[in-house]
């Protein structure tokens, strides 16, 4: 079973996980734009069992009523977004991982929302 491991920006959260990654996404929905000041976010879904994290606790966000969001207050990144509603899975941004280029997203999740501009990239 493979170990991926990843962290914020500074350093200060860091993280590690085990397969199996259930999926990966690209989100295009108007909280993780707003969220991560980005036309959409890119998250794996993994097992909460199987995730853990082995730095400094990161800050929390509750951004809705089922979701909260955990980033790092000194840097910015954020790193993961636990919903209430399947509390079994955590899903972990794609970009804040060490080897990101490991996974492909397979899906876009939230198209209604996403941006006009995005459908017409290479």
């Amino acid at each position: 079973m493979a170990t991926h491991e990843g962290g914020c920006f500074c350093g200060r959260i860091r993280y590690r996980f085990s397969d199996p990654v259930t999926i990966t996404v690209n989100c295009h929905c108007t909280m993780c734009r707003r969220t991560s000041a980005a036309p959409y976010v890119s998250w794996l879904v993994v097992p909460t069992d199987q995730f853990e994290y082995t730095g400094q606790d990161p800050a929390v966000l509750n951004s809705s009523e089922d979701g909260t969001r955990y980033f790092c207050d000194r840097c910015g990144t954020p790193v993961v977004c636990i919903n209430a509603g399947h509390p079994e899975i955590t899903d972990v941004t794609l970009g804040s991982l060490d080897e990101p280029e490991r996974f492909t997203p397979t899906r876009d999740v939230y198209k209604d929302t996403r941006l006009s501009w995005v459908a017409h990239l290479p």
